[in-house]
């Protein structure tokens, strides 16, 4: 794979990126139009849509950082965005081209003051894996094999001025107004600066790993303090198999149901024992063993759930807040859904809306055991997100509603549920983790 040699940092090289981009994208407009009186409007939608995803991607991924980190965000929002923009945006979960190894020392000791071979027994200067903050390297010590994460130079400074260039089409895809808007990229801004802080990584893998090391089937790596910083994270090289890499081709439905109860139960036990979750659930950051077991990496993205939050959000997943409809209205204006400066057709509208989505999406709350690998569920999931996001009378409410825990509690759930749905894991124990 080709790599880099340099990263756009300043504000004005990163903002002249996207906007070449933009260029790109008229043009494939441009295209389209013509294409359309030639070929269906499908066809050309489609290719439409395949040129403008290579085009972002492309962009993105020299940009890497939270802008890299936004698209990958988006690639788990399968019922949102078409499928061209889902497969390119989802090559930034463990796929983007690493930076050169004169760069990688040079980054190195930067970060550390040291050279990589003054700490190290050995180290690999070219990349096993890039992502969208950092990318991981081999190294070894005293006879033991490492994975050494190093932060790209300049995400950390570049999330700021990254997000305002993010914002405007994120207002639009979202259709957020209000005065009140702001508390949604602050939450963002918030979240991507706490995942470059990778001492804070450090201590949050290292608790993660030590709550949940009893859950059967599940695996952690070791982490090394003496061979980390605020930039670097040092930890056991882990072997295994990606998650989508695995589920591409097993057909062991015994292996896929052990994992998909571990997986489960990892996330309910953070979510209601350890009120704080793994908000970044995506096939890159686990692994399947050769002794069959789920590992799981990359703590950066840890979510704490709030009391204030977390009380109501459950209870209106449960059956019989969703059949009261008195008590179904109050808890929608406890969580933000509803608002006090709602029409009655915003507050009709949205109770319906979210009473049909959380019809749905609880089901499998709703039962002692689930089928993840139903695709009719899926199906119905996918079926109401287009539909929702085709809605013009949707499209003319404002868009600005909900706790600002929603974006990574949702986040979550979605990204969890993909990876259940991948795994095709059956007879789920949902309340598995109390007894653990």
């Amino acid at each position: 794979m080709k790599t880099i040699d340099s990263i756009p940092i300043s504000k004005i090289s990163r903002a002249s990126k996207l906007v070449s981009t933009g260029a790109k994208v008229g043009v494939n407009y441009l295209k389209y139009y013509g294409d359309k009186m030639v070929t269906s409007r499908d066809e050309a939608k489609g290719r439409l849509n395949q040129n403008n995803a290579e085009d972002i991607y492309d962009s993105l991924k020299t940009l890497k950082g939270s802008a890299l980190k936004v698209a990958q965000m988006l690639s788990m929002e399968k019922s949102i965005l078409p499928q061209a923009y889902v497969e390119k945006f989802s090559l930034s979960q463990f796929s983007v081209p690493p930076l050169s190894p004169p760069l990688v020392i040079k980054t190195f000791k930067k970060y550390f003051g040291k050279h990589p071979n003054d700490l190290f027994d050995s180290f690999n200067a070219s990349s096993v894996n890039a992502a969208s903050i950092g990318q991981v390297h081999i190294a070894e010590k005293d006879g033991k094999k490492l994975a050494v994460k190093i932060q790209y130079p300049g995400v950390a400074e570049s999330i700021a001025s990254d997000l305002a260039l993010v914002k405007p089409i994120a207002i639009k895809m979202f259709n957020i107004k209000g005065k009140d808007s702001d508390k949604y990229f602050k939450e963002v801004e918030q979240k991507l600066t706490e995942e470059t802080n990778y001492s804070l990584e450090l201590a949050q893998s290292k608790e993660v790993a030590k709550s949940c090391a009893h859950i059967p089937n599940l695996k952690f790596p070791k982490y090394y303090d003496a061979f980390s910083s605020e930039r670097i994270i040092t930890m056991d090289y882990m072997e295994g198999e990606h998650l989508s890499e695995f589920v591409a081709h097993n057909t062991n439905k015994e292996l896929a149901n052990k994992l998909g109860q571990a997986l489960w139960d990892f996330y309910m036990y953070q979510i209601h024992i350890l009120r704080k979750v793994h908000a970044d659930p995506h096939p890159g950051n686990f692994l399947v063993s050769k002794g069959e077991d789920l590992i799981a990496l990359d703590f950066g993205c840890m979510k704490t759930i709030p009391e204030d939050f977390y009380k109501p959000y459950f209870e209106l997943a449960e059956k019989e807040c969703i059949e009261d409809a008195q008590l179904f209205k109050e808890k929608l204006f406890e969580l933000e859904i509803l608002r006090q400066d709602d029409s009655e057709e915003e507050v009709k509208f949205f109770s319906a809306m979210f009473h049909e989505l959380l019809n749905l999406f609880t089901q499998p709350f709703h039962s002692e055991v689930f089928d993840f690998s139903n695709p009719e569920f899926f199906n119905q999931i996918s079926e109401m997100g287009q539909r929702y996001s085709q809605s013009t009378e949707l499209r003319n409410m404002n868009g600005n509603r909900g706790s600002k825990h929603f974006i990574y509690i949702n986040r979550t759930f979605f990204g969890l549920y993909n990876l259940m749905y991948d795994l095709k894991a059956e007879n789920v124990k949902i309340n598995n983790f109390n007894s653990l």
